[in-house]
């Protein structure tokens, strides 16, 4: 049990952080949310569409648009069309939305890389493994 009593403290503590990065920013939470799947499929190769974003997040179009509308008012996603297919509409993250995560999660993630710093190659592919276990067990892919 300590391990999994450790998972919750973890949780509580990013939610936190993820939570105060939003109130800082004028965002909700979900918009937080939002950025981060539009990231990760930007890292993935993958397209990014207002219809993909609403299945992550399990948002209905309505609550998808007023989401968009309120991250592009504030300078964070853009709305481009799709050259391949006009009809669609891509979702990119703004360089200076970027800017600004690194700003507040950049310390974080530098600390987070020291701490594995000593850890070898074998224990890191143990612990990567591990809280990939953890993603599939949450439903989290």
């Amino acid at each position: 049990m300590p391990i999994v009593h450790l998972l919750r403290a973890l949780t509580v503590s990013l939610n936190l952080s993820a939570a105060r990065f939003s109130a800082d920013n004028g965002m909700h939470p979900t918009d937080l949310r939002a950025v981060i799947e539009l990231l990760d499929a930007e890292r993935a190769g993958v397209a990014a569409t207002p219809g993909r974003l609403g299945e992550s997040l399990g948002l209905n179009s309505a609550s998808v648009t007023a989401l968009l509308d309120r991250l592009e008012r504030l300078g964070h996603v853009r709305r481009e069309r799709d050259g391949a297919d006009r009809r669609r509409v891509r979702l990119v993250v703004t360089p200076a939305a970027k800017r600004l995560g690194w700003a507040y999660f950049g310390p974080l993630i530098g600390r987070l890389l020291d701490a594995m710093k000593g850890y070898g190659d074998d224990e890191l592919a143990l612990v990567q493994r591990f809280l990939g276990d953890v993603a599939a067990v949450t439903g989290e892919p």
